[in-house]
């Protein structure tokens, strides 16, 4: 599929933009107008205010305004799906899109980059992490679960372990996605950990507002990894237990900074970086 290059438009002022409800509270727009700054393109990324109803409208209205794509977040992501003209194996096999970009003839493309964003987070974080090398334990199995579970899929990783407060759920993603995924009951969640190379919190629990992860990490081996997806707090009780045992641990930022590389390579023909300067600026917003 073709995206949309900056490069061939050098007189064109870009647009790109977030959509969803609520949408204020994004980091997108900062992340995406510091890049568009420091590479001197003439352009903004703007919040925009979509409800579901409204998405169809939304989504065709881009080409006309001269929008070079959108990201998606709650909770758009799975209805855009049916909505794009081509979509991309790897966002089908999620089952959500979470970046759209308008292709020189006005089509609509979807793809989806939390996959990338996640695995290229625990890389940062741990060079040598290899998905290959033990199981994964992955707790939740909501649409950010279905990403991790393809993007792990891909990776290598030998088998998914699967806990969810309601099983049928983790028993229904299972199925889809094969027989590398495993079901776990919640109340065994403890016991999925054993041998485990990585855990995965991909539940609101931890988050600003919400109860804390209940769950024993004695099972897990000294050498894994501890990713929590949520990163409001920063640093949420599971991550300070897991820093505390000695293992090592990845916030849910990483991923959010990383998943907007490819969407603005796609819009803008430019692949920009994850630096420090950039981390340190949306950590001070958090």
């Amino acid at each position: 599929m073709s995206g949309s290059k900056a490069s061939s438009h050098p007189d064109r002022y870009l647009l790109a933009g977030v959509m969803g409800s609520p949408i204020m509270h994004s980091r997108s727009p900062r992340i995406h107008n510091r890049w568009l700054a420091e590479r001197g393109l003439a352009g903004h990324y703007v919040p925009l205010l979509v409800t579901q109803d409204g998405l169809e409208a939304a989504l065709r209205a881009l080409h006309p305004l001269g929008f070079s794509g959108v990201n998606l977040t709650i909770p758009l992501k799975e209805k855009a799906l049916a909505l794009m003209d081509r979509v991309d194996p790897l966002a089908r096999r999620i089952g959500a899109v979470n970046c759209v970009v308008v292709a020189p003839d006005g089509a609509l493309e979807g793809y989806n980059y939390d996959a990338f964003g996640f695995l290229a987070a625990l890389q940062e974080r741990a060079p040598d992490f290899d998905a290959g090398a033990g199981p994964a334990a992955i707790l939740g199995a909501g649409g950010a679960s279905r990403a991790l579970i393809a993007g792990l899929i891909e990776a290598g990783s030998p088998q998914i372990r699967l806990a969810n407060r309601t099983f049928e759920r983790a028993q229904a993603l299972a199925a889809e996605f094969g027989p590398r995924v495993a079901p776990v009951r919640w109340e065994e969640r403890a016991d999925a950990l054993a041998g485990a190379a990585l855990l995965v919190n991909a539940t609101s629990m931890g988050m600003a507002g919400q109860p804390p992860l209940d769950i024993a990490l004695d099972a897990l081996p000294p050498g894994a990894l501890v990713n929590d997806i949520v990163y409001v707090p920063l640093e949420t009780d599971l991550l300070a237990r897991a820093r505390a045992r000695g293992l090592r641990a990845v916030d849910g930022l990483g991923m959010l900074l990383h998943q907007a590389r490819p969407a603005f390579e796609k819009w803008f023909g430019q692949r920009p970086q994850v630096t420090p300067a950039l981390r340190q600026e949306i950590e001070a917003t958090l």
